[in-house]
């Protein structure tokens, strides 16, 4: 398997999801997130948070703020080497509730225990650094770095990720030198 380019528009967009409490252990969620130069995939992530969060919007929101630095970060790579990127860097979110706290300057009393390092992601939305946008689960490509999944799901987000068998081997011809 293998992740294949081709060419196309150079547009970044990201998508991210989590798990909430998916560890039965420890009770934290899983973040996961993939981005893309224009259809291409070129970074991608799962990882356990280091805290619990508290609810679902949390775990989501977590993985938005995860995202969003991991986009922060390309952008400014893509600068320093002198590629302007086409438009504001787009990142999918399946959680409401997620993408009203990035959006929403009023921080209400039941999302205070929420870290304020994480509002860095709503600062990057008012900067007009990022656009935050709703993704159904169904279309969410960043499931299959969050979730056990069917066979049949997982192939179609394998596929969507551009990750494919080659179509030549590697080995050589049979009886080569």
């Amino acid at each position: 398997m293998g992740v294949w380019f081709t060419k196309g528009s150079l547009g970044l967009q990201a998508f991210t999801d989590a798990d909430w409490a998916g560890c039965p252990i420890d009770r934290r969620s899983t973040s996961g997130w993939c981005i893309f130069l224009g259809s291409n995939l070129i970074s991608w992530s799962a990882k356990k948070q280091p805290t619990v969060s508290r609810s679902s919007s949390e775990a989501e929101y977590r993985g938005l703020a995860m995202t969003a630095a991991e986009l922060l970060y390309l952008s400014k790579l893509f600068k320093d080497i002198g590629f302007q990127l086409p438009s504001l860097p787009l990142l999918w979110c399946d959680n409401q509730s997620a993408i009203h706290l990035a959006s929403n300057p009023v921080f209400s009393a039941p999302t205070k225990h929420v870290e304020v390092d994480y509002h860095f992601t709503r600062e990057l939305v008012q900067q007009r650094f990022l656009s935050v946008k709703f993704v159904s689960s169904e279309h969410q490509l960043a499931d299959i770095f969050t979730k056990p999944l069917s066979a049949a799901r997982h192939s179609l987000l394998r596929t969507k990720l551009t990750v494919r068998s080659p179509p030549f081997s590697l080995r050589g011809a049979k009886g080569s030198k």
